[in-house]
């Protein structure tokens, strides 16, 4: 599609261009088109590796402590069907809402926990996200590509990856 976009645009150009300037169409016709796979960036990169080291040492706790109430209240779950024939209504009923009060508080703290895991990934991933931008600029001026693609690439030559290159300047 990338490559679709290309050609459309060097057409009109062609078709816009008045006669006298050939030659500024010649470069206009042999593009130099690079790529970066965006996904290996957050996962290749130093940056990343340690941002994800970084990240599941601050939730770990949290992690810890979420999975320890989920254990207690299947525990209590358990025991309490285990007791249900032998327990009058009114201590049923106590047990019930204990167990259902326990069940909301629990989903609402892994809630709260996936969204501040994602919040915080997505915090480093802007960070990388950024600093890449800056490189790629760089990068394209160096090997005077005339465009460089980030996403919906299908295929492409493995000539024009220039992510292996990012992901070292990043690494610098």
């Amino acid at each position: 599609m990338a490559a679709a976009l290309i050609c459309c645009a060097i057409a009109a150009q062609a078709q816009t261009a008045s006669p006298a300037a050939p030659a500024t169409l010649a470069p206009a016709l042999n593009p130099n088109v690079g790529y970066v796979v965006t996904e290996r960036l957050f996962v290749e990169t130093r940056a990343a590796k340690a941002a994800d080291a970084a990240i599941k040492a601050e939730f770990a706790g949290r992690a810890k402590a979420n999975a320890e109430l989920f254990t207690r209240l299947r525990n209590l779950t358990a025991q309490y069907f285990d007791d249900e024939q032998i327990l009058d209504e009114p201590e049923r009923t106590r047990r019930r809402r204990e167990l259902r009060d326990l069940e909301q508080d629990a989903e609402r703290k892994e809630i709260a926990y996936r969204d501040a895991l994602l919040h915080r990934k997505n915090v480093e991933r802007d960070r990388i996200a950024e600093r890449a931008r800056v490189l790629i600029s760089q990068i394209a001026r160096q090997d005077k590509l005339d465009i460089v693609l980030y996403r919906g690439v299908l295929w492409a030559r493995p000539g024009i990856d220039i992510t292996d290159k990012l992901i070292r300047q990043l690494d610098q």
